[in-house]
């Protein structure tokens, strides 16, 4: 019995070796685009992290001037269009030039 587990085991290293070494090969071969593929992401990680931090405060920076340029200029918009307003019936009561062509 113990003959016969033996050679179980050695029928299984004959055929789970080579599938071992194959796999190692296999890793080693691959391995350049794996390492490359780390050195990406985190180059890109990065970057994408410099651009996020970077448009945020942007985002943020015109967001407030958004803002400051609607509390100021929402005030004076009944001003604005009264002003429109008169510039238009101002402009219409004067009477028009004649277009002289040389």
């Amino acid at each position: 019995m113990a003959a016969l587990v033996v050679m179980a085991l050695m029928v299984a290293a004959v055929v789970v070796l080579p599938l071992i070494i194959l796999r190692l090969a296999i890793g080693l071969v691959f391995l350049p685009f794996k390492l490359l593929g780390v050195v990406l992401r985190v180059v890109f990680g990065v970057v994408g992290l410099v651009f996020k931090v970077l448009f945020s405060g942007v985002g943020l920076v015109f967001g407030l001037l958004a803002a400051v340029f609607f509390l100021v200029l929402l005030p004076l918009l009944p001003f604005a269009l009264v002003g429109l307003g008169l510039w238009l019936v101002l402009r219409e009561s004067r009477p028009r030039r004649a277009l002289h062509i040389a």
